[in-house]
């Protein structure tokens, strides 16, 4: 999350700076990347525990919102 704040923070300086939007616009593709990489780290984290978790005890409906929750973020 440090790394997406970092790049927030250089597009609102290239704004602030009047710095072309086409550079802008490369800023903002990295710290969508970077906010990707940060929920793929989460969510891969969320499967081992929590989907393990709850397949191992039969905990269905707990199965189904990890379930939906990668839908979403997918």
């Amino acid at each position: 999350i440090s790394r997406a704040l970092g790049h927030l923070e250089k597009v609102k300086e290239m704004v602030e700076e009047g710095e072309d939007c086409s550079k802008v616009l490369v800023q903002l593709a990295a710290v969508r990347s970077a906010l990707n990489n940060t929920g793929k780290v989460i969510l891969k984290d969320h499967m081992r525990h929590c989907l393990v978790d709850a397949v191992a005890d039969g905990d269905y409906e707990a199965t189904e919102n990890v379930c939906k929750v990668i839908d979403r973020f997918m």
